[in-house]
Protein backbone atom coordinates (compact mmCIF):
# COMPACT_ATOMS: atom_id res chain seq x y z
CA UNK A 1 0.00 0.00 0.00
CA UNK A 2 1.41 3.17 -1.06
CA UNK A 3 0.34 6.66 -0.46
CA UNK A 4 2.52 9.94 -1.62
CA UNK A 5 4.96 10.98 0.82
CA UNK A 6 4.11 14.22 2.11
CA UNK A 7 7.44 15.58 2.66
CA UNK A 8 8.45 14.51 -1.03
CA UNK A 9 5.75 16.50 -1.95
CA UNK A 10 6.68 19.80 -0.54
CA UNK A 11 10.33 19.28 -2.09
CA UNK A 12 9.02 18.53 -5.49
CA UNK A 13 6.48 21.17 -4.82
CA UNK A 14 9.98 23.53 -3.80
CA UNK A 15 11.37 22.56 -6.84
CA UNK A 16 8.40 23.86 -9.00
CA UNK A 17 8.38 27.05 -7.31
CA UNK A 18 12.81 27.52 -8.28
CA UNK A 19 12.16 26.11 -12.17
CA UNK A 20 9.09 28.71 -12.47
CA UNK A 21 10.91 31.31 -11.03
CA UNK A 22 13.99 30.54 -13.13
CA UNK A 23 11.36 31.00 -16.13
CA UNK A 24 10.28 33.97 -15.06
CA UNK A 25 6.88 32.76 -13.57
CA UNK A 26 5.75 34.24 -10.24
CA UNK A 27 9.33 35.92 -9.87
CA UNK A 28 8.53 39.52 -7.59
CA UNK A 29 10.56 42.05 -7.22
CA UNK A 30 10.55 41.85 -3.43
CA UNK A 31 12.96 38.89 -2.59
CA UNK A 32 10.70 37.49 0.36
CA UNK A 33 7.81 37.13 -1.89
CA UNK A 34 9.45 34.41 -4.31
CA UNK A 35 6.98 31.86 -5.03
CA UNK A 36 8.48 29.61 -3.04
CA UNK A 37 8.07 31.55 0.02
CA UNK A 38 4.48 32.71 -1.44
CA UNK A 39 3.64 28.94 -1.27
CA UNK A 40 4.95 28.20 2.22
CA UNK A 41 2.97 30.63 3.43
CA UNK A 42 -0.06 29.18 1.97
CA UNK A 43 0.67 26.26 3.48
CA UNK A 44 0.77 27.83 7.00
CA UNK A 45 -2.08 29.51 6.37
CA UNK A 46 -3.92 26.06 5.19
CA UNK A 47 -2.76 24.84 8.43
CA UNK A 48 -4.05 27.51 10.49
CA UNK A 49 -7.08 27.77 8.93
CA UNK A 50 -7.66 23.24 9.29
CA UNK A 51 -6.17 24.40 13.13
CA UNK A 52 -8.43 26.67 13.96
CA UNK A 53 -12.05 24.98 13.12
CA UNK A 54 -12.61 24.52 16.62
CA UNK A 55 -11.34 27.64 18.07
CA UNK A 56 -8.14 26.63 19.58
CA UNK A 57 -4.65 25.49 18.04
CA UNK A 58 -3.22 22.71 20.28
CA UNK A 59 0.32 22.51 20.65
CA UNK A 60 -0.13 18.58 18.80
CA UNK A 61 -1.20 20.99 16.10
CA UNK A 62 1.41 24.01 16.20
CA UNK A 63 4.79 20.74 16.19
CA UNK A 64 3.16 19.43 13.68
CA UNK A 65 3.09 22.11 11.53
CA UNK A 66 5.88 23.69 12.48
CA UNK A 67 8.12 20.61 12.16
CA UNK A 68 6.39 20.05 8.52
CA UNK A 69 7.10 23.06 7.32
CA UNK A 70 10.48 23.95 9.65
CA UNK A 71 9.38 26.90 11.53
CA UNK A 72 9.98 27.88 15.19
CA UNK A 73 6.74 27.91 16.95
CA UNK A 74 6.72 31.47 17.64
CA UNK A 75 7.18 32.34 14.53
CA UNK A 76 4.22 30.07 13.65
CA UNK A 77 1.85 31.75 16.26
CA UNK A 78 2.98 35.31 15.13
CA UNK A 79 1.70 34.00 11.61
CA UNK A 80 -1.39 32.48 12.24
CA UNK A 81 -2.32 34.95 14.83
CA UNK A 82 -1.73 37.49 11.91
CA UNK A 83 -3.52 35.77 9.24
CA UNK A 84 -6.76 36.08 11.22
CA UNK A 85 -6.69 40.03 10.65
CA UNK A 86 -6.13 39.61 6.82
CA UNK A 87 -8.59 40.38 4.31
CA UNK A 88 -8.91 37.12 2.62
CA UNK A 89 -10.42 34.12 4.43
CA UNK A 90 -9.63 30.89 3.60
CA UNK A 91 -12.59 29.95 3.87
CA UNK A 92 -13.46 31.67 0.32
CA UNK A 93 -10.30 31.79 -1.49
CA UNK A 94 -7.84 29.40 -2.88
CA UNK A 95 -4.16 29.40 -2.44
CA UNK A 96 -2.30 32.18 -4.09
CA UNK A 97 0.68 30.43 -5.05
CA UNK A 98 -1.38 27.94 -7.10
CA UNK A 99 -2.27 30.33 -9.74
CA UNK A 100 1.62 29.91 -11.14
CA UNK A 101 1.57 26.57 -10.99
CA UNK A 102 -1.83 26.94 -13.36
CA UNK A 103 -0.12 29.54 -15.49
CA UNK A 104 2.69 27.30 -16.22
CA UNK A 105 0.49 24.38 -17.01
CA UNK A 106 -1.88 25.95 -19.34
CA UNK A 107 0.16 28.31 -20.93
CA UNK A 108 3.07 26.04 -21.22
CA UNK A 109 5.57 28.47 -20.04
CA UNK A 110 8.45 25.95 -19.58
CA UNK A 111 10.36 24.58 -22.11
CA UNK A 112 11.17 21.48 -21.77
CA UNK A 113 8.80 21.08 -19.02
CA UNK A 114 10.19 18.42 -16.39
CA UNK A 115 7.14 18.23 -14.99
CA UNK A 116 5.08 17.07 -17.85
CA UNK A 117 2.30 20.49 -17.54
CA UNK A 118 1.41 18.77 -13.89
CA UNK A 119 2.91 21.59 -11.63
CA UNK A 120 -0.66 22.44 -10.94
CA UNK A 121 -1.14 18.79 -9.55
CA UNK A 122 2.02 18.50 -7.68
CA UNK A 123 0.66 21.89 -5.81
CA UNK A 124 -2.80 19.81 -5.11
CA UNK A 125 -1.37 16.67 -4.22
CA UNK A 126 0.48 18.57 -1.59
CA UNK A 127 -1.44 20.52 -0.06
CA UNK A 128 -4.53 17.12 -0.03
CA UNK A 129 -2.14 15.16 1.57
CA UNK A 130 -0.89 17.88 3.67
CA UNK A 131 -4.13 18.47 4.99
CA UNK A 132 -5.15 14.65 5.33
CA UNK A 133 -2.33 14.13 7.63
CA UNK A 134 -2.81 17.05 9.50
CA UNK A 135 -6.65 15.30 11.15
CA UNK A 136 -4.95 12.03 11.07
CA UNK A 137 -2.15 13.08 13.38
CA UNK A 138 -5.01 15.02 16.10
CA UNK A 139 -5.12 13.58 18.80
CA UNK A 140 -9.23 13.81 19.16
CA UNK A 141 -11.62 12.51 16.94
CA UNK A 142 -11.99 14.29 13.35
CA UNK A 143 -16.21 15.88 13.47
CA UNK A 144 -17.69 16.29 10.38
CA UNK A 145 -16.96 20.73 10.34
CA UNK A 146 -13.74 19.90 10.17
CA UNK A 147 -13.61 17.65 7.14
CA UNK A 148 -16.50 19.81 5.38
CA UNK A 149 -13.31 22.59 6.36
CA UNK A 150 -10.90 20.55 4.54
CA UNK A 151 -13.32 19.57 1.68
CA UNK A 152 -14.31 22.76 0.63
CA UNK A 153 -10.54 23.86 0.66
CA UNK A 154 -9.93 21.21 -1.87
CA UNK A 155 -12.66 21.45 -3.79
CA UNK A 156 -12.02 25.22 -4.79
CA UNK A 157 -8.58 23.81 -5.72
CA UNK A 158 -10.04 21.47 -8.07
CA UNK A 159 -12.71 24.42 -8.94
CA UNK A 160 -10.02 25.98 -10.35
CA UNK A 161 -7.89 23.69 -12.18
CA UNK A 162 -11.15 22.27 -14.10
CA UNK A 163 -11.76 25.97 -15.04
CA UNK A 164 -8.29 26.49 -16.80
CA UNK A 165 -8.17 22.93 -18.18
CA UNK A 166 -5.36 21.36 -15.99
CA UNK A 167 -7.29 18.88 -14.06
CA UNK A 168 -6.17 15.60 -14.05
CA UNK A 169 -7.17 12.09 -12.34
CA UNK A 170 -5.14 9.94 -10.79
CA UNK A 171 -4.65 7.46 -14.14
CA UNK A 172 -3.49 10.40 -16.02
CA UNK A 173 -0.51 11.82 -13.79
CA UNK A 174 2.28 11.00 -14.63
CA UNK A 175 5.02 12.38 -12.58
CA UNK A 176 7.42 10.87 -10.23
CA UNK A 177 7.38 11.06 -6.67
CA UNK A 178 10.92 9.82 -4.47
CA UNK A 179 10.11 8.53 -1.32
CA UNK A 180 6.56 6.92 -1.05
CA UNK A 181 5.59 6.00 2.64
CA UNK A 182 3.58 3.20 3.45
CA UNK A 183 0.50 4.17 5.09
CA UNK A 184 -3.11 2.95 5.68
CA UNK A 185 -4.38 3.86 2.51
CA UNK A 186 -5.49 2.15 -0.23
CA UNK A 187 -3.40 0.82 -3.17
CA UNK A 188 -3.44 3.11 -5.82
CA UNK A 189 -5.21 0.96 -8.49
CA UNK A 190 -8.11 1.71 -5.89
CA UNK A 191 -6.21 5.38 -5.07
CA UNK A 192 -7.35 5.95 -9.23
CA UNK A 193 -10.71 4.37 -9.40
CA UNK A 194 -11.48 6.31 -6.42
CA UNK A 195 -10.76 9.77 -8.27
CA UNK A 196 -12.19 8.68 -11.43
CA UNK A 197 -15.21 7.78 -9.50
CA UNK A 198 -15.42 10.63 -7.16
CA UNK A 199 -15.15 12.70 -10.78
CA UNK A 200 -18.09 10.83 -12.26
CA UNK A 201 -20.08 11.82 -9.57
CA UNK A 202 -18.66 15.74 -10.15
CA UNK A 203 -19.78 15.48 -13.67
CA UNK A 204 -23.23 14.66 -12.98
CA UNK A 205 -25.75 17.79 -13.53
CA UNK A 206 -27.09 19.56 -10.47
CA UNK A 207 -26.42 17.98 -7.25
CA UNK A 208 -24.20 20.43 -5.91
CA UNK A 209 -24.81 19.60 -2.31
CA UNK A 210 -24.87 15.87 -2.09
CA UNK A 211 -21.67 16.12 -4.07
CA UNK A 212 -20.28 17.95 -1.21
CA UNK A 213 -21.60 15.37 1.76
CA UNK A 214 -20.28 12.80 -0.09
CA UNK A 215 -16.69 14.44 -0.36
CA UNK A 216 -17.16 15.15 3.20
CA UNK A 217 -18.15 11.62 3.78
CA UNK A 218 -15.04 10.54 2.05
CA UNK A 219 -12.63 12.42 3.40
CA UNK A 220 -13.63 10.95 7.02
CA UNK A 221 -13.41 7.59 5.80
CA UNK A 222 -9.63 8.00 4.63
CA UNK A 223 -8.48 9.96 7.44
CA UNK A 224 -10.20 7.45 10.16
CA UNK A 225 -8.13 4.88 7.82
CA UNK A 226 -4.50 6.69 7.95
CA UNK A 227 -5.04 6.80 11.81
CA UNK A 228 -5.71 3.26 12.12
CA UNK A 229 -2.27 2.67 10.45
CA UNK A 230 -1.30 4.74 13.05
CA UNK A 231 -2.19 2.94 15.73
CA UNK A 232 -4.45 5.61 17.21
CA UNK A 233 -7.73 5.53 18.11
CA UNK A 234 -10.50 5.90 15.34
CA UNK A 235 -13.86 7.31 15.46
CA UNK A 236 -17.07 4.81 14.77
CA UNK A 237 -18.61 6.30 11.73
CA UNK A 238 -21.55 4.93 10.83
CA UNK A 239 -21.72 4.78 7.26
CA UNK A 240 -25.61 3.79 6.80
CA UNK A 241 -27.67 7.31 4.90
CA UNK A 242 -31.29 8.44 4.60
CA UNK A 243 -31.84 10.19 1.27
CA UNK A 244 -34.52 12.69 1.30
CA UNK A 245 -35.88 14.27 -1.62
CA UNK A 246 -38.54 14.05 -5.04
CA UNK A 247 -38.98 10.96 -7.08
CA UNK A 248 -36.18 11.83 -10.23
CA UNK A 249 -33.15 14.10 -7.93
CA UNK A 250 -30.59 10.78 -8.25
CA UNK A 251 -31.11 8.98 -5.30
CA UNK A 252 -30.70 5.49 -6.73
CA UNK A 253 -28.13 6.68 -9.35
CA UNK A 254 -25.56 8.31 -6.60
CA UNK A 255 -26.50 5.08 -4.04
CA UNK A 256 -24.97 3.11 -7.27
CA UNK A 257 -21.77 5.37 -7.14
CA UNK A 258 -21.52 5.10 -3.38
CA UNK A 259 -21.58 1.47 -3.45
CA UNK A 260 -18.66 1.97 -5.75
CA UNK A 261 -16.72 4.47 -4.30
CA UNK A 262 -17.03 2.84 -0.94
CA UNK A 263 -15.75 -0.59 -2.65
CA UNK A 264 -12.62 1.78 -3.95
CA UNK A 265 -12.50 2.66 -0.25
CA UNK A 266 -12.16 -0.73 1.15
CA UNK A 267 -15.15 -0.33 3.25
CA UNK A 268 -17.10 -2.59 0.97
CA UNK A 269 -15.74 -5.85 -0.11
CA UNK A 270 -17.61 -5.68 -3.58
CA UNK A 271 -19.46 -2.84 -4.12
CA UNK A 272 -22.90 -4.38 -5.42
CA UNK A 273 -26.28 -2.55 -5.18
CA UNK A 274 -29.50 -4.38 -4.63
CA UNK A 275 -32.41 -1.99 -4.31
CA UNK A 276 -35.75 -2.97 -3.52
CA UNK A 277 -39.22 -1.24 -2.28
CA UNK A 278 -41.51 -2.14 0.46
CA UNK A 279 -42.70 -5.13 -1.82
CA UNK A 280 -39.63 -6.65 -2.12
CA UNK A 281 -39.42 -7.20 1.48
CA UNK A 282 -43.19 -7.69 2.69
CA UNK A 283 -45.23 -10.64 2.68
CA UNK A 284 -48.52 -11.65 3.80
CA UNK A 285 -47.62 -14.03 6.81
CA UNK A 286 -46.42 -14.34 10.12
CA UNK A 287 -42.41 -15.03 9.61
CA UNK A 288 -42.82 -14.68 5.63
CA UNK A 289 -41.55 -11.29 5.60
CA UNK A 290 -38.32 -11.59 8.22
CA UNK A 291 -37.37 -14.23 6.07
CA UNK A 292 -37.61 -12.46 2.66
CA UNK A 293 -36.12 -9.59 4.40
CA UNK A 294 -33.06 -11.68 5.69
CA UNK A 295 -32.34 -12.87 2.15
CA UNK A 296 -32.45 -9.68 0.48
CA UNK A 297 -29.87 -8.99 3.39
CA UNK A 298 -27.73 -11.57 2.44
CA UNK A 299 -27.92 -10.66 -1.36
CA UNK A 300 -26.55 -7.09 -0.18
CA UNK A 301 -23.85 -8.41 1.81
CA UNK A 302 -20.37 -6.57 0.82
CA UNK A 303 -22.18 -3.48 -0.68
CA UNK A 304 -25.30 -1.38 -0.20
CA UNK A 305 -29.03 -1.95 0.42
CA UNK A 306 -30.90 0.72 -1.09
CA UNK A 307 -34.59 0.87 -0.11
CA UNK A 308 -36.35 2.97 -1.75
CA UNK A 309 -39.53 4.87 -0.86
CA UNK A 310 -38.76 3.04 2.85
CA UNK A 311 -41.27 5.16 4.41
CA UNK A 312 -43.85 2.96 3.32
CA UNK A 313 -43.12 0.22 5.58
CA UNK A 314 -44.34 1.84 8.76
CA UNK A 315 -46.99 3.89 6.95
CA UNK A 316 -49.64 0.91 7.83
CA UNK A 317 -49.68 0.18 11.63
CA UNK A 318 -52.95 -1.65 11.22
CA UNK A 319 -53.28 -5.44 12.42
CA UNK A 320 -52.16 -7.81 9.80
CA UNK A 321 -49.43 -5.25 8.33
CA UNK A 322 -45.61 -6.98 8.55
CA UNK A 323 -43.40 -3.89 7.25
CA UNK A 324 -42.76 -3.39 11.31
CA UNK A 325 -41.34 -7.10 10.83
CA UNK A 326 -39.32 -5.88 8.15
CA UNK A 327 -37.57 -2.90 9.98
CA UNK A 328 -37.11 -5.19 12.85
CA UNK A 329 -35.21 -7.24 10.81
CA UNK A 330 -33.19 -4.77 9.30
CA UNK A 331 -32.12 -3.43 12.42
CA UNK A 332 -30.79 -6.23 13.65
CA UNK A 333 -28.71 -7.08 10.23
CA UNK A 334 -27.34 -3.45 10.08
CA UNK A 335 -25.98 -3.97 13.84
CA UNK A 336 -24.86 -7.45 12.90
CA UNK A 337 -22.95 -6.72 9.21
CA UNK A 338 -21.82 -2.72 10.12
CA UNK A 339 -18.48 -3.76 8.73
CA UNK A 340 -19.81 -5.31 5.53
CA UNK A 341 -23.40 -3.67 4.96
CA UNK A 342 -24.46 -0.03 4.04
CA UNK A 343 -28.15 0.62 4.55
CA UNK A 344 -29.69 3.82 2.14
CA UNK A 345 -33.18 4.24 3.09
CA UNK A 346 -34.66 6.90 0.60
CA UNK A 347 -37.42 8.75 -0.05
CA UNK A 348 -40.13 11.73 0.34
CA UNK A 349 -39.01 14.39 3.07
CA UNK A 350 -41.47 14.41 5.47
CA UNK A 351 -42.67 11.19 5.12
CA UNK A 352 -38.82 9.98 6.07
CA UNK A 353 -38.82 12.27 8.64
CA UNK A 354 -41.63 9.84 10.19
CA UNK A 355 -40.09 6.79 9.28
CA UNK A 356 -37.15 7.68 11.37
CA UNK A 357 -39.62 8.30 14.15
CA UNK A 358 -41.47 5.31 14.03
CA UNK A 359 -39.10 2.95 15.69
CA UNK A 360 -36.32 4.02 18.66
CA UNK A 361 -33.68 2.64 17.32
CA UNK A 362 -33.84 3.83 13.81
CA UNK A 363 -32.62 7.77 13.35
CA UNK A 364 -29.81 6.26 15.87
CA UNK A 365 -28.98 3.94 13.34
CA UNK A 366 -28.44 6.14 10.31
CA UNK A 367 -25.49 8.84 10.99
CA UNK A 368 -25.74 11.24 7.82
CA UNK A 369 -28.86 12.47 6.16
CA UNK A 370 -28.44 13.79 2.23
CA UNK A 371 -31.02 16.35 0.67
CA UNK A 372 -31.43 15.79 -2.82
CA UNK A 373 -33.33 19.00 -4.46
CA UNK A 374 -35.66 19.33 -6.93
CA UNK A 375 -33.51 19.93 -10.27
CA UNK A 376 -34.16 23.98 -11.95
CA UNK A 377 -35.60 23.99 -15.41
CA UNK A 378 -32.05 24.93 -16.59
CA UNK A 379 -30.50 21.57 -15.07
CA UNK A 380 -33.84 19.56 -16.46
CA UNK A 381 -33.19 20.97 -20.39
CA UNK A 382 -29.32 20.14 -19.65
CA UNK A 383 -30.13 16.48 -18.63
CA UNK A 384 -32.48 16.37 -21.45
CA UNK A 385 -29.54 17.34 -24.13
CA UNK A 386 -27.46 14.60 -22.14
CA UNK A 387 -29.41 11.63 -22.19
CA UNK A 388 -30.44 12.63 -26.01
CA UNK A 389 -26.56 12.82 -26.87
CA UNK A 390 -26.07 9.23 -25.33
CA UNK A 391 -28.71 7.99 -28.01
CA UNK A 392 -27.28 9.98 -30.61
CA UNK A 393 -29.97 12.47 -30.95
CA UNK A 394 -30.04 16.24 -30.85
CA UNK A 395 -32.44 19.38 -30.30
CA UNK A 396 -33.12 21.72 -33.75
CA UNK A 397 -32.91 24.80 -32.77
CA UNK A 398 -36.44 25.43 -33.06
CA UNK A 399 -36.87 22.22 -30.35
CA UNK A 400 -34.18 23.73 -28.00
CA UNK A 401 -36.55 27.06 -27.71
CA UNK A 402 -39.86 25.21 -27.54
CA UNK A 403 -38.31 22.45 -24.66
CA UNK A 404 -36.71 25.41 -22.53
CA UNK A 405 -40.50 26.92 -23.00
CA UNK A 406 -42.19 23.64 -21.78
CA UNK A 407 -39.63 22.52 -19.33
CA UNK A 408 -39.94 26.25 -17.39
CA UNK A 409 -43.83 25.94 -17.19
CA UNK A 410 -43.34 22.36 -15.94
CA UNK A 411 -41.28 23.41 -13.26
CA UNK A 412 -42.60 26.99 -12.28
CA UNK A 413 -46.21 24.71 -11.95
CA UNK A 414 -45.07 21.77 -10.66
CA UNK A 415 -47.78 19.31 -10.49
CA UNK A 416 -48.45 16.36 -7.99
CA UNK A 417 -46.74 13.77 -9.28
CA UNK A 418 -43.81 16.19 -10.51
CA UNK A 419 -40.88 13.83 -10.94
CA UNK A 420 -38.04 15.87 -12.00
CA UNK A 421 -35.24 13.73 -14.13
CA UNK A 422 -38.15 11.06 -14.87
CA UNK A 423 -40.41 13.31 -16.34
CA UNK A 424 -37.55 14.45 -18.55
CA UNK A 425 -37.31 10.90 -20.04
CA UNK A 426 -40.79 10.06 -20.48
CA UNK A 427 -41.31 13.46 -22.53
CA UNK A 428 -37.73 12.69 -23.75
CA UNK A 429 -38.63 8.83 -25.20
CA UNK A 430 -42.43 10.60 -26.32
CA UNK A 431 -40.17 12.83 -28.35
CA UNK A 432 -37.77 9.59 -29.94
CA UNK A 433 -41.36 7.94 -31.16
CA UNK A 434 -42.68 10.81 -32.32
CA UNK A 435 -39.54 11.43 -34.27
CA UNK A 436 -39.80 7.84 -35.33
CA UNK A 437 -43.43 8.26 -36.91
CA UNK A 438 -42.38 11.55 -38.26
CA UNK A 439 -39.41 10.32 -40.51
CA UNK A 440 -40.52 6.41 -41.11
CA UNK A 441 -41.92 7.19 -44.49
CA UNK A 442 -39.33 10.08 -45.56
CA UNK A 443 -37.50 9.43 -48.80
CA UNK A 444 -34.02 10.70 -47.50
CA UNK A 445 -34.57 9.44 -44.04
CA UNK A 446 -32.25 6.63 -45.02
CA UNK A 447 -29.25 8.04 -46.31
CA UNK A 448 -29.52 10.95 -43.83
CA UNK A 449 -28.06 11.11 -40.50
CA UNK A 450 -29.11 14.47 -39.32
CA UNK A 451 -32.83 14.05 -40.19
CA UNK A 452 -32.43 10.47 -38.28
CA UNK A 453 -30.64 12.22 -35.37
CA UNK A 454 -32.31 15.55 -34.92
CA UNK A 455 -35.89 16.31 -33.27
CA UNK A 456 -38.11 18.94 -34.51
CA UNK A 457 -40.14 21.16 -32.76
CA UNK A 458 -43.12 19.71 -33.60
CA UNK A 459 -41.73 16.10 -32.17
CA UNK A 460 -42.07 17.58 -28.74
CA UNK A 461 -45.47 17.23 -26.94
CA UNK A 462 -46.47 19.18 -24.06
CA UNK A 463 -47.04 17.72 -20.97
CA UNK A 464 -50.36 16.70 -19.96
Amino acid sequence: MEQLDLNALITKSYEICDALTDANVGKLRDEHRKLKKILHNDLVTFGAYLAEEDGTVSAEEVEFICSTLELDESAYITKQLRQGKTDTSPAESTPFSLKYAILSDAGGKLTPDPFKAQASSVFYDTFKVFGETFLSLRSHEVTNREASRFTSYMQRMKAMLKEYSVWRTGAQKSYQIKGAAATGQAPVENERELEELLAELASLIGLEGVKHQVNIMVNLIQVQRMREAQNMKVADISKHMVFLGNPGTGKTTVARMLASIYRALGVLRTGQLVEVDRSGLVRGYIGQTATRTQEVIEEALGGVLFIDEAYALTVDKSQGDFGQEAVDTLLKAMEDHRDDLVVIVAGYTDLMERFLDSNPGLRSRFGTSIHFDDYSSDELFAILEQNLNKQDYHLSPAAKKRARALIKVRVTDKPENFANARDIRNFMERAIANHAVRVANLKDAKESVEILSTIEADDLEDWE
